[in-house]
């Protein structure tokens, strides 16, 4: 008896020594790069060369020509399309969610979609609609006989927020929103409407206090994503002068030489004031009881529009064609003109564009290093994720408070904040192992960056599946691995393809994470539209973006195929 407890406790031990490791493990992956970029914006010497700690990194980030208008246009920037998008997300969560507006599952997919779209194709769309020289919607205006001025311009401060709204702002807002209204008591909303409410009388002062707990952590959630934007600034703030935190990291880092010691030092600034967010949201959360007291059964029941629904209907259609449909076309409609939004010239349609970007060797490369690391990432996620969920869900492990943190902590970091911490630890131990400038430097980011969303939608499931077939397993002499393999794997299955096809669509489309990181050898095709954009060939970025948007459409339509019955919860 005594031997076969000592057995159980050293199976005890040595189960808690092995989470622990992968506790352990993760931190390395997660914390230490963040660690690094703290500590080296002292640093002064060049990585891998001599320490030399000083505070001249800060000087030079904090004195830099603009910087403090960089920093200012980054906070005005995220907080005014976050205030848009939250106002305009919380009435269309509601619309699909609360209400009897026709087709809400299309409508709501079309938002879905809207947020995996990558951010710079859309706004090559937007550039041909609404260029103030030759954006089609702007010569269609001039010829009105009363108009002389092109009313829009797209490189302004209103043209960089309404791009972002209509690709992730909004889109994010009701991905987040619409299940939490879907899942509250209809109750509240009939008692309101008894007592003589109207509908929107009752949003505004029932559902809106109730919800407020959810719309507080979409907020927060949404402004530190708004402060990681790169691209879009990239594109239409840096010709007017405009520029943002992120902009300014990547020009002191591709800078001849490259400055690290200011790069470090502006990207731990921002870094610090992003925890600090990240802590208010915890602490708030962790305050909060999500209760709704009710004295009747539970009841979803649809609230009717009455003659609004057709109304309503069609601006929720419009929106949701404005941010995926509209500037997809004019993208592709891009990929054949001779000229990049130049309607009137003679004869402006070519096929010349997609033969020049399909025989390109340096097309074809970019197309096998985006899928490499589409198929890779998409294969360690499925694997890290499931693991991580598992062992918080399902484990009794001391610390899966702390692993859940941990595992949430990369949305609360700027793509270009952790491709600059992680750049800074791969020149580092370059030397002891060579990470920078290959395939596995860009895998190692792309995870880290998804594996908030992966965990995420793996416990959402997890959550609802009981302990019963699982002990049945264990009773019957099964291993933990046996009972994984044939138990759990086939009910998770079609979850971990999301998850697979969401790393996928992420490692297609981002930027900002990896753009520090690539090198010639290893761009992949988001890169090569970025530089064909900066460098004025806008013909071949549309094209190379055309081929990037059809990756992920498929990518999202397959996801969404296969998942409809699942819920994504951060």
């Amino acid at each position: 008896m005594a031997n076969r407890s000592r057995g159980f406790y050293l199976h005890l031990d040595a189960k808690s020594l092995l989470l622990t490791l992968f506790l352990a493990f993760l931190v390395l992956l997660v914390i230490t790069p963040l660690f690094l970029l703290l500590l080296n914006s002292f640093q002064m010497g060049r990585p891998g060369g001599a320490v030399a700690y000083s505070l001249e990194g800060w000087r030079q980030a904090l004195t830099s020509p603009g910087i403090l208008q960089a920093i200012y246009n980054s906070f005005s920037l995220a907080i005014t399309r976050q205030l848009i998008a939250t106002f305009v997300g919380i009435f269309i969560a509601w619309l699909l969610a609360r209400t009897n507006l026709p087709m809400k599952g299309a409508l709501e997919f079309f938002f879905w979609l809207s947020f995996f779209l990558p951010a710079l194709p859309a706004t090559l769309g937007w550039i041909l609609l609404l260029d103030p020289k030759y954006g089609l919607l702007n010569q269609l205006f001039l010829n009105l006989p009363f108009v002389h001025h092109p009313p829009f311009d797209i490189y302004s401060y209103w043209g960089i927020i309404w791009v972002h709204l209509a690709t992730t702002g909004i889109a994010i807002k009701v991905m987040l929103l619409t299940p939490a209204f879907r899942n509250l008591d209809a109750a509240l909303e009939e008692s309101s409407l008894v007592a003589g409410a109207g509908p929107l009388r009752t949003l505004q002062r029932v559902i809106v206090p109730v919800m407020m707990p959810a719309i507080l952590v979409a907020i927060i959630l949404g402004l530190i994503r708004s402060l990681e934007a790169f691209e879009i600034e990239l594109i239409l703030g840096v010709p007017i002068g405009l520029h943002v935190f992120s902009t300014k990291i990547h020009n002191f880092v591709t800078h001849e030489p490259p400055q690290f010691p200011p790069a470090t030092a502006l990207g731990s600034f921002f870094l610090l004031i992003l925890l600090l967010l990240v802590a208010a949201q915890r602490l708030y959360l962790g305050r909060r009881v999500f209760t709704t007291v009710t004295g009747k059964g539970f009841s979803t029941r649809p609230l009717s529009l009455g003659r609004w629904k057709y109304p309503a209907f069609f601006l929720v259609l419009l929106l949701a064609m404005s941010n995926t449909v509209v500037p997809t076309v004019f993208l592709f409609l891009g990929t054949f003109m001779k000229l990049f939004g130049f309607f009137n010239i003679q004869d402006p349609w070519t096929l010349e564009n997609w033969r020049q970007v399909l025989k390109d060797p340096i097309f074809l490369l970019s197309l096998k290093n985006t899928l490499v690391l589409a198929f890779s990432a998409a294969i360690v996620a499925i694997f890290l994720s499931s693991f991580i969920a598992y062992i918080i869900v399902k484990s009794r492990f001391a610390a899966r408070s702390l692993l859940d943190f941990i595992s949430w902590l990369p949305w609360s970091i700027p793509g270009i904040l952790l491709g600059m911490a992680l750049l800074w630890t791969f020149l580092l131990i370059h030397k002891t192992v060579p990470l920078y400038g290959t395939m596995y430097a860009l895998v190692i980011a792309i995870t880290i960056s998804g594996m908030p969303l992966g965990v995420q939608v793996i416990k959402s499931f997890l959550m609802q599946l009981g302990d019963e077939l699982e002990e049945a397993s264990r009773v019957s002499g099964a291993s933990w691995f046996e009972t994984y393999r044939r138990i759990l794997l086939p009910l998770l299955f079609p979850c971990l393809i999301i998850v697979g096809l969401l790393e996928f669509i992420s490692a297609a489309r981002n930027i900002s994470t990896v753009v520090l990181l690539a090198t010639g050898r290893t761009r992949t095709l988001s890169l090569l539209m970025l530089d064909f954009s900066a460098g004025a060939e806008l013909e071949r970025a549309t094209v190379v973006a055309a081929i990037i948007v059809l990756l992920v459409v498929v990518s999202a339509l397959v996801a969404r195929f296969l998942g409809g019955q699942f819920s994504i919860r951060g």
